[in-house]
């Protein structure tokens, strides 16, 4: 497995695949559509969980590049789909509008890290609701309640603390995480959404490892919501360099012999370029707080429209 950092299970999926046909105890789908790619992966075992370096459950990846281009009815329809999928990850036990806290994960200081925050922006909180509206809502609204609990350098409290103290409290049916991620391909620099039931572990794609949030650490399901929005130089400069021994290799020497180089060895040679000061330099797109805007307020659409299938949230709804 390559040392670069990503948080995306179809990336590793494609790492560890390689030259081989399939991966022993991962299952792997892809449909394409209008521009929308889907792709599952489910890992089944502990052989391919350690294979594609990702705990057992389903990753279900949505991929279309019009999410950048302020598509508003593109952007609508994925987030059917993304609503689609999410209500099937939904555990059982809180299929019956049971209670549902909502976590948005991230630094609302720094733009590439703002999407959880932003998403419980956007999110129609009812659990305050349930004593004030008429007793025929009350049969068809499930109790959301969410937190942007912020990041252990602007509160001094790890956010893993702060979320299992309020699952203590509130006690819910699970827990919907959404986050920030990093991806290893630029192309799917928010572009794609990654959903999965196996929980997150906060800052793993960019080397912050905080405590994670899943069903063991919480004691309740977690489903995991993310979007990439950075990628490290060190893998755009990786990137840079196959792809110009692909074009050159048959023309000099010199890059055929590079061909040749373990990946550790190319590795080492773009750390030696980059130099310790911008090894773990981490790139996102100028135009990334529109980019957040528009996937916040998909995503957030989603949520709404699967946690609340019984009533009509008009203006909640999605990419309004």
């Amino acid at each position: 497995m390559a040392s670069y950092r990503t948080d995306l299970a179809i990336e590793r999926h494609e790492d560890a695949l390689g030259s081989t046909k399939a991966i022993p105890g991962v299952r792997h789908r892809e449909t394409s559509k209008d521009g929308l790619k889907i792709s599952e992966v489910v890992v089944e075992t502990a052989e391919g969980a350690k294979a594609v370096e990702k705990p057992i459950g389903r990753y279900i990846t949505f991929e279309s590049r019009k999410l950048r281009r302020h598509d508003r009815e593109h952007s609508a329809e994925v987030g059917k789909r993304v609503s689609e999928q999410l209500a099937e990850l939904f555990p059982s036990e809180g299929a019956q509008l049971g209670e549902v806290l909502v976590v948005g994960l991230g630094n609302w200081q720094a733009t590439p890290d703002a999407l959880g925050p932003q998403v419980v922006q956007r999110l129609l909180v009812t659990r305050h609701l349930k004593k004030v509206v008429p007793a025929d809502v009350q049969r068809h609204m499930r109790p959301v309640a969410a937190i942007a609990p912020g990041v252990l350098g602007l509160t001094g409290i790890e956010t893993g603390d702060v979320v299992r103290a309020i699952v203590e409290q509130v006690r819910p049916a699970f827990v919907v995480a959404v986050d920030a991620l990093a991806a290893r391909n630029v192309e799917r620099i928010a572009s794609t959404i990654q959903i999965s039931d196996t929980g997150i572990q906060p800052g793993s794609g960019v080397g912050n490892h905080r405590a994670a949030l899943t069903r063991e650490t919480l004691g309740v399901p977690v489903i995991a919501i993310g979007v990439p929005t950075v990628v490290h130089a060190v893998t755009i400069a990786r990137d840079t360099l196959q792809k110009l021994i692909a074009e050159l290799k048959d023309e000099m020497q010199f890059y055929e012999i590079l061909d040749e180089l373990y990946d550790k060895h190319k590795e080492a040679l773009i750390a030696q370029v980059l130099g310790e000061s911008l090894g773990d330099l981490m790139v996102t797109p100028k135009e990334i707080d529109a980019q957040i805007e528009d996937l916040s307020r998909l995503i957030a659409g989603a949520l709404n429209t699967s946690l609340q299938p019984g009533i009509d949230i008009g203006e909640f709804g999605l990419y309004s």
